[in-house]
């Protein structure tokens, strides 16, 4: 009974590229959130945030790489997994940059404190290795 019931809902929803379409569009759009705030308000205190760290401020910049043109080119499937791997980076260099101290710390109600960057960081992993799938701009080739 219970694998009837797994093989039928199984067939229903054996859609991989519309899934890999709907992480990519998720992905994109909150990302583009983040983004979205950097292209008003400017990278200026992020390169504040820098300097300390010996780091040139125009590296701040490529914020708008990793938090605008990347998640547009996911969305849209184009060169999916390279900019996928540039969201990557940059979760990863935000993450040290303003929550180094957190990794071990939780919320009031629980939760990781890095649960957001978290989510960000392996879902941009998880589409590098999966791709845009059929519903995109470039698409994948098949790999033998």
């Amino acid at each position: 009974m219970f694998s009837a019931l797994n093989n039928g809902f199984s067939r229903l929803t054996d859609h991989p590229d519309f899934g890999k379409l709907v992480l990519r569009l998720t992905f994109g759009i909150l990302l583009l959130f983040h983004g979205e705030f950097k292209v008003v308000h400017g990278v200026g205190w992020i390169a504040t945030m820098l300097k300390p760290h010996g780091i040139p401020g125009f590296v701040a910049y490529g914020a708008y790489l990793g938090e605008v043109v990347a998640p547009i080119m996911v969305i849209i499937g184009l060169l999916t997994r390279p900019a996928a791997f540039v969201i990557a980076v940059n979760l990863v260099v935000a993450t040290l940059l303003v929550k180094t101290g957190a990794f071990w710390d939780r919320t009031s109600v629980g939760a990781w404190a890095l649960e957001g960057e978290a989510i960000y960081l392996f879902g941009a992993l998880a589409i590098m290795l999966l791709g845009a799938g059929k519903y995109a701009l470039i698409r994948n080739p098949r790999l033998q």
